[in-house]
């Protein structure tokens, strides 16, 4: 099962294939994980605090 690699949470494959580099097999960062996005091939501090929409 594919899983974040920041947080550990459970994703989709659907998600992986979206947000991921092509043959990486879990995402960097998920939903979850409001203090961190991606940015290019890193993944790094939020530098401003993310709004939910659920």
């Amino acid at each position: 099962m594919p899983e974040c690699q920041n947080c550990g949470s459970f994703v989709s494959r659907d998600y992986v294939r979206v947000f991921a580099p092509e043959n990486v097999e879990n995402a960097r960062v998920c939903p979850h994980c409001e203090d961190m996005i991606r940015e290019g091939a890193a993944v790094r501090d939020a530098r401003s605090r993310r709004v939910s929409s659920l």
